[in-house]
């Protein structure tokens, strides 16, 4: 009766390791594969854009000008 046991229970652990484990293993590496892909066609049709439209990065507008300390801030209130 022993022997019957371990064998189930070899065979269940063999069932989930290569038909679940294994094949969700792969999928999500394949799935992160993709997605870097993904990323990257997007990073290189961006920089094609800029490229081809001569686009060049502009400076915050905050550090052109100083603020004085009697410029007047606008708010809102929240409640």
């Amino acid at each position: 009766m022993k022997y019957v046991l371990y064998f189930l229970l070899a065979w269940f652990l063999y069932n989930f390791i290569f038909k679940f484990v294994i094949p969700v293993y792969r999928a999500s590496r394949q799935m992160k594969k993709q997605f870097r892909q993904m990323q990257e066609n997007m990073q290189q049709h961006v920089n094609q854009q800029q490229a081809n439209n001569g686009y060049q990065p502009q400076q915050p507008a905050s550090s052109a000008k100083p603020k004085s300390s009697g410029d007047y801030i606008d708010f809102e209130e929240i409640k």
